[in-house]
């Protein structure tokens, strides 16, 4: 089988580090890994696979010989970095915001639309992680009931503000606990003990950017007709991403049938005997792969809707594992080339 040089850029990073875990887990044919990083942590020594990689600068020779780049360092790296990436015939994986809404750049969830890889030109994007588990979630119900509506409210953890906003949470509840003041940098108010409608900068329609992310990014992978509105909450939990869904259908649903539905669909496990406590919970999500399923029940007030409680690892499905998955999948259809 043929091996490919794999690039991991942002490599120290929270992403980066989960990247590199999947990767060694990995069936993927990996020959060579390079690990990239600002210039700062150029030099560093990171174990991997029983071998000791040296860490280099993030620069456009750097890709020279590298087959697939996954890149987890920031809009403007990508910008700047993934076309001279591409210049030297190198497949850019990017986990930033940088082409997400760029129409001929592809926005993949493997268990959605693979498909849209068979048309790359180079640079593939990786969704928002709050639209990556809803769409897995409603990805199956779409294709068999015909999805008109979503209104979803999301319960965000802070690992999805970086390294600094879990620090902050763990220093204020530290604080909390001995009596001392609590002081906020990362976000605008106390983040410990508290929840705040507010995930990136708000809009002049007075939508969050991260709201408009999961309505745009639905738009383009899933389908363009599923009327969608979103309000993100971040909320002070370390790991793992919430949100609860209330999906209006075209044609008519059996709870039953939507749970054996959910249990059967790829990258799903479901979590629903509230009787018995059973739900999914983001405690119980960090470090898994799966999106996790629940609460599945009827919406009454409204003629074919019904509720959904969904829970995933933000840093491994909404981050690192997609784009390892989005690279298996060029392996297996074998579109590592750049057109």
């Amino acid at each position: 089988m043929k091996k490919y040089t794999f690039a991991v850029v942002g490599a120290l990073g929270n992403v980066g580090t989960e990247m590199r875990n999947i990767l060694e887990k990995s069936a993927l044919p990996i020959g060579n890994l390079v690990l990239m990083d600002v210039v700062q942590n150029a030099g560093k020594k990171i174990r991997w696979r029983d071998a000791e990689y040296s860490v280099i600068e993030a620069k456009p020779d750097s890709f020279s010989g590298c087959d697939i780049a996954i890149m987890s360092a920031g809009a403007d790296a990508s910008l700047e970095l993934s076309p001279e990436a591409v210049k030297r015939g190198c497949v850019v994986i990017d986990n930033s915001t940088a082409f997400r809404m760029v129409p001929e750049h592809p926005l993949v969830i493997p268990e959605v639309n693979a498909d849209a890889l068979e048309n790359h030109r180079g640079i593939i994007a990786n969704p928002n992680c709050s639209t990556i588990q809803m769409l897995v979630a409603l990805k199956p119900i779409h294709d068999n009931y015909r999805i008109k509506r979503v209104i979803v409210s999301t319960y965000q953890a802070v690992s999805g503000s970086g390294q600094a906003a879990v620090e902050e949470l763990q220093k204020q509840t530290h604080a909390f606990a001995n009596g001392e003041d609590m002081r906020s940098s990362v976000y605008p108010h106390q983040i410990a003990f508290n929840v705040l409608p507010h995930i990136d900068v708000f809009l002049q329609n007075g939508y969050s950017k991260e709201e408009m992310k999961m309505i745009l990014e639905t738009a383009k992978i899933l389908d363009p007709e599923i009327k969608i509105t979103a309000t993100t909450v971040r909320v002070p939990v370390t790991t793992g991403h919430s949100e609860s869904l209330n999906i209006e259908t075209e044609k008519h649903f059996e709870v039953e049938d939507v749970k054996t539905l959910m249990a059967a669909s790829p990258g799903i496990e479901l979590e629903d005997d509230p009787e018995n406590n059973v739900y999914p919970l983001a405690i119980n999500a960090a470090g898994k792969d799966a999106v996790f399923v629940g609460r599945i029940r009827r919406d009454f007030s409204t003629e074919n809707a019904l509720n959904m409680w969904c829970v995933s690892d933000n840093l491994r499905k909404g981050a690192a594992l997609n784009t390892v998955q989005i690279a298996e999948e060029l392996v297996k259809r074998d579109l590592v080339r750049v057109p």
